[in-house]
This record gives structure tokens, sequence and C-alpha cells, in this order.
């Protein structure tokens, strides 16, 4: 099941999303994933526009929870309480509008954080615990996303990533891109979370940082990699309509859809 993500939406405002999503679905995506960040937030009181518009098109959805100004493992408490309310409100929306996955990125580090390592690990695993229990009061499947090289990101390794989910029944989203910018152990990712993961991300780069190139455009073997993908939502995570198309174009073309 192929999807496309609202990163390759350019609107500012949802103005033009209607013809947006009528060209996503004559290319062939079956589904689009909702990205509730700026300008786009999916909040409760305009989710219901995004079920309509979606409907009306047959698309199925995926969504991504709110990141850039959010930290569940802020040591600021207040900071920490504020970025779980908003993941809560999201994951209830998520219920509502019947998502097939739901995508949340780990914490981050802050300079306390880093010297602090210890009481960092034990608040931002203990968000995770309330995010498992926001996700079962609410019935949709949650993966936690692997995070690309960049300085302050957590869960850059799978074997980090495990760490923090080791006893937490929280899923996985694997993001192919940005696992190609850290170990590239591509193989070792989907054994470690075999029957775990509720979701993929598709995109490409140099193997440096995290450009969100079609697929083909970088470095990633996607070949190898798409062999050992289980049968979940995989996400076309790129920047335009038209590298879409490309990238859908080269993944047809390998046999990889």
């Amino acid at each position: 099941m192929i999807g496309l993500s609202m990163t390759a939406y350019p609107g500012r405002n949802l103005d033009g999303l209607g013809e947006w999503l009528e060209k996503a679905e004559e290319l062939g995506f079956e589904f689009i994933e909702l990205v509730s960040e700026w300008p786009h937030f999916v909040t409760c009181d305009n989710w219901r526009g995004y079920r309509e518009l979606l409907e009306s098109h047959s698309l199925g959805i995926t969504l991504h929870a709110p990141f850039s100004d959010l930290n569940i493992g802020s040591l600021n408490e207040r900071i920490r309480r504020a970025s779980i309310e908003v993941l809560g409100e999201t994951l209830e929306i998520a219920s509502a509008l019947d998502v097939l996955a739901v995508t949340v990125h780990p914490g981050h580090c802050s300079p306390v954080s880093r010297r602090y390592r210890m009481d960092y690990n034990l608040v931002h695993r203990a968000s995770l615990m309330e995010l498992e229990k926001l996700a079962e009061e609410h019935g949709v499947p949650v993966g936690v996303e692997n995070m690309p090289n960049f300085p302050i990101l957590d869960a850059q390794t799978p074997e980090r990533l495990a760490e923090l989910l080791k006893g937490i029944n929280l899923g996985v989203t694997f993001d192919v891109g940005h696992l190609n910018t850290t170990t590239r152990d591509f193989e070792g990712f989907l054994q470690i979370f075999q029957g775990r993961i509720v979701s993929v991300h598709l995109h490409d780069n140099s193997g440096e940082s995290d450009e969100h190139l079609p697929p083909g455009d970088g470095t990633v073997p996607w070949k190898r990699v798409l062999l050992g993908l289980p049968d979940v939502p995989r996400v076309l995570e790129v920047s335009s309509l038209s590298d879409a198309v490309r990238g859908l174009s080269y993944l047809r073309d390998i046999g990889g859809l």
C-alpha cells in the first residue's frame, strides 16, 4: 500500500488541497499522510475538513504527529507535559479519522540532558510509556520514528531506538532515508523490529544529510531494502508532486511496488 506525504503539498493553506489530492489519486497513491505541522496542523477544530476531502477522493490516511516544537524527552516538565498533551490530542483525532498508523518522533537532547543522561533517559521512557497508554486508549497504531544524522536527535540507530522502547508496547516507523544517513544497517533494523513496524517512510539522500530526495536520486540500495520491508503502509516522503512522480516511477521500474 503506497501513500504520499503532505510534505509534497505546496500550499500554505488548504485551498488547493482538493486538486492536489485528485492528482495524487490519479498517480495511483492509495492514501495520504497528513503532516500535522505548521501551516497544516490537524486539530480538533479542522480535522473534519480533512476527512471530508480525503473521503471524497477514496483515499486512506496516515498521520504524522507534530514534532518541531515538541520534546517528550525534555527535563523541563512543563515542556514535556505540553508535548504529551499535544500528542494525546493528535491520537484522539487519529482515532476519529480511522487512520492506518500514526508516526511520532522520539525526544531529543539539550545541553542539560546531555549532561544528565540518566535523568533524561528516565524522563524520555516515562513519556513513551504515557504514549503507550494513550495509543491503547484511542486504539490507534503508533510508530516511533528512527531519526537522521543530526547532533541533537536521539534514536539514530536501531539499537538506541530499541533501548528506548524496551518493554514499551509501541510500534516503529521505519524511515529508510534517515537510516541511510546513520548506520545504513537496513537488514539489522528490520531484524531488530520484526513484527513491530507499523509504517515505512521512503525517500533518498546522499548519505550525509536528510535531503528527502525521490527514491533513485541518492545512495539508498532500494532493491535490497524493498525486499525485506513488511506489508505495512509505505509513505513516499518527498518535497513536491514532480518528485513524487519521479520516485514512484523509479520504484515501479525496479519492481518495488
